[in-house]
């Protein structure tokens, strides 16, 4: 059946609104009630689409969201990148098509899908597809998996199932619900009867784990010093700034004003010393020599060089009682390495662009120790990448996580990013650490609540005692691969009951 032109205009419109809303459900606003009732709108755009329209439907839901909820994108290539005005718009509506276009692959192999039960498309699947797309776009080109729907669900009960399958089990049971909502309004009989029994299930499921704890503290007590410098962006490498950056931290960490605590760990944020490692040797040998006369342990931030291949490296370095070192593994695209070919380089070193690589540290490195203490350490959007985490667990007793979310400026960002680290710390059941340049610093419960926090862009050293847990979550034993088997499972038993039931209808 064709489809009158006005009618497509109007459902892809609706498509696009309904995208611009999803970010609302996500930090700073935290509606999580919203992204299941969108995502029912947009299943029922969808239904009884062909392919191709509810393509286009879902690429303008998915354009609609990412051009709403990562907008900053443009304000750190432009504002703090320095990039030309029409480098950084074309860079942040590249990955904005990007990602509206993985939405619409969903929508186009949603359209696809035999079922001629409604309950069975809208809350079988569909959810399934749709999070199969979501752990596609956390890994494929590098991933983004800004924006996933389990994320947005940290504050509610649906957060439940983050320890037993990672965000992705989260967005499952919640675009579940999207499809329950959508077959009570708008299914048979029958199909309501079902969507209604698989309600019950959901709800009793999520509430005999919401109370579950996976892990235990060790009743070690550690006391923890993160520092958060707020040195803006636009003046963080000028060369004036590095000694006043140098003795900004220095006083945060030995004299930290009305703190009489000696803590066991300082955390210093990503790069928090702008220079390179053995440029300023003499200041982090001093450093490190009146840590040890403290008993006190320092990870800090700082550029380290790879002299075998002659490139920087994003690190975190461990001086005073022990020594270490940890190297960003998952570096940003466009930021820290640039898929382009070498003249579209030549061309950026010529604009006074950033064209360089940081080189990648190696996937498997040693954790990061206090003591006997060893903690999981991550990098910036590190914390944004949950399976890559479980290298280091279970043995580490704790995550770190660095971070420099000053590139966004006052945006939505970096609470979207505490957000992440939130379901770090809660897949994990463990402490997160969280140590950033102007904001957002904070001490995370192994259940992925914020129990400290420093006040964005302002100069602060947050103190807290913390505890090391052991244990194993079942996410942490099997990752992501439960999930996509029961999504996989989940098509397969609707294309099967579809079939059969017209074998038997004919």
């Amino acid at each position: 059946m064709t489809v009158p032109a006005g009618l497509k205009i109007r459902g892809r419109w609706f498509a696009g609104l309904a995208g611009c809303l999803l970010p609302l459900s996500f930090a700073p606003f935290h509606l999580y009630g919203l992204a299941p009732v969108l995502l029912a709108g947009l299943f029922f755009l969808w239904d009884g689409q062909q392919p191709r329209e509810a393509a286009w439907r879902g690429f303008w839901f998915g354009f609609g969201a990412f051009a709403a909820g990562t907008y900053w994108l443009y304000i750190s290539i432009h504002v703090f990148g320095g990039a030309p005005l029409w480098v950084a718009v074309l860079l942040m509506l590249g990955l904005v098509w990007l990602m509206g276009m993985y939405v619409a692959l969903c929508g186009y192999l949603i359209a696809t899908l035999p079922s001629s039960s409604m309950a069975l498309r809208w809350c079988v699947a569909w959810p399934a597809c749709w999070t199969l797309i979501e752990w596609l776009r956390s890994w494929l080109f590098s991933g983004f998996p800004w924006l996933s729907i389990g994320y947005g669900q940290i504050d509610g009960w649906l957060r439940a199932w983050a320890p037993v399958g990672g965000v992705f089990a989260v967005s499952l049971v919640a675009v579940i619900i999207a499809g329950v909502l959508l077959t009570l309004a708008r299914g048979t009989a029958m199909d309501r009867k079902i969507a209604a029994a698989i309600a019950v299930m959901m709800i009793a499921a999520t509430w005999l784990l919401h109370d579950r704890d996976w892990t235990s503290s060790t009743d070690q007590d550690l006391r923890v010093r993160l520092i958060q410098g707020s040195i803006s962006q636009d003046r963080k490498w000028l060369a004036e700034q590095l000694q006043p950056t140098l003795e900004l931290y220095t006083e945060l960490t030995f004299s930290p004003g009305d703190s009489a605590i000696t803590p066991h760990l300082t955390v210093w944020p990503e790069v928090a010393v702008p220079a390179v490692a053995h440029r300023v040797q003499d200041f982090l040998d001093d450093v490190a020599a009146q840590a040890r006369a403290a008993g006190m342990q320092i990870f800090l931030g700082i550029l380290t060089y790879d002299f075998e291949n002659e490139q920087l490296r994003n690190s975190l370095i461990a001086v005073g009682e022990q020594n270490g070192a940890y190297h960003k593994r998952h570096l940003v695209p466009f930021g820290e390495f640039f898929p382009v070919p070498d003249f579209v380089r030549a061309w950026m070193r010529l604009s006074g662009m950033p064209s360089q690589d940081t080189a990648s540290g190696e996937r498997f490195q040693a954790p990061l120790r206090v003591g006997d203490i060893q903690l999981a350490p991550s990098i910036c959007y590190e914390d944004v990448f949950g399976s890559e985490q479980l290298d280091f667990l279970p043995a580490a007793g704790m995550l770190v996580n660095v971070s420099n979310d000053a590139w966004f400026g006052d945006s939505v960002a970096p609470h979207q990013h505490l957000q992440m680290a939130r379901m770090r710390a809660l897949e994990a059941g463990r402490f997160m650490l969280r140590a950033t340049n102007t904001g957002i610093t904070a001490i995370i419960s192994p259940r992925g609540s914020v129990l400290h926090q420093s006040p964005q862009f302002e100069t602060h050293a947050l103190n807290a005692v913390v505890q090391p847990y052991a244990g194993r979550t079942p996410y942490m034993r099997a990752g992501n691969y439960p999930v996509l088997i029961v999504c996989l499972a989940f098509i397969g038993l609707a294309v099967y009951l579809t079939r059969r039931n017209q074998q038997y209808s004919g």
